[in-house]
């Protein structure tokens, strides 16, 4: 069975091109003009991954994000004729997982859509389950608990803590790890990094703003504690 990716748009001829140019690549696509119609869509359809453009009529699309990632981890990758980095780091802050600026090349669209949905699908390694301080994550079944408690992460967030859980006291720089979520042929915006892993304290961490886990490595990166600070008494 094809994946489905939903474009939303209120472009119509871009909404045409790239519906074109993917269902010639195998995929199923379906298309929205909003993104009021776009959520209609999604919710019916669960779309596999959504392209996403920022300004459009009657639901914008940092407007979708809020309501789409409430009940969905469906990986999203923003498309953008804003220049500006704030814009592209706040869809990231909202939970898009990537962003492709217009104008863009077909293939190196479909080139990111391959990327987040090899991040969101890819088959897990010998080692399905990992287990770090107080963490266990699933690559089997895309499920992370923290102390017991499911947490629910974006492919990105997902992937990110697989890294820094595999090598606990690894210092990353953030190059490292935007070539881990993008792959050495894009050029990404290392401050992508710095909004998931903010992003992703805010759901793991009991304080976020005193890591357990992910520590800061000043000028440098970041890495999981080896031996994570102790949690506070109940």
């Amino acid at each position: 069975m094809p994946q489905t990716i939903l474009v939303i748009d209120d472009t119509a001829n871009l909404r045409m091109l790239v519906q074109e140019y993917l269902t010639a690549e195998g995929f199923a696509v379906l298309t929205a003009a909003n993104g009021r119609q776009g959520l209609l869509l999604a919710r019916q359809h669960q779309p596999d991954l959504v392209l996403l453009d920022l300004m459009m009529p009657e639901l914008g699309g940092y407007d979708f994000i809020r309501h789409f990632r409430a009940d969905s981890q469906t990986p999203i990758i923003v498309l953008t004729a804003k220049l500006e980095e704030t814009d592209k780091v706040l869809g990231l802050e909202l939970g898009a997982d990537d962003y492709v600026t217009k104008p863009f090349g077909m293939r190196e669209l479909l080139a990111r859509i391959r990327a987040v949905l090899r991040r969101s699908s890819a088959a897990p390694p010998a080692a399905e389950i990992m287990r770090a301080a107080d963490i266990t994550l699933d690559r089997a079944s895309f499920a992370v608990a923290v102390r017991g408690q499911p947490v629910h992460l974006t492919p990105s967030e997902f992937e990110l803590l697989a890294v820094f859980m595999a090598a606990p006291g690894r210092v990353f720089t953030r190059a490292q790890l935007l070539e881990h979520l993008q792959g050495s042929a894009f050029e990404g915006v290392e401050r992508t990094i710095d909004v998931h892993v903010r992003n992703l304290r805010a759901k793991i961490e009991p304080e976020p703003s005193t890591p357990r886990y992910i520590e800061t490595v000043f000028g440098v990166g970041y890495r999981f504690r080896a031996a994570p600070l102790a949690a506070e008494p109940a």
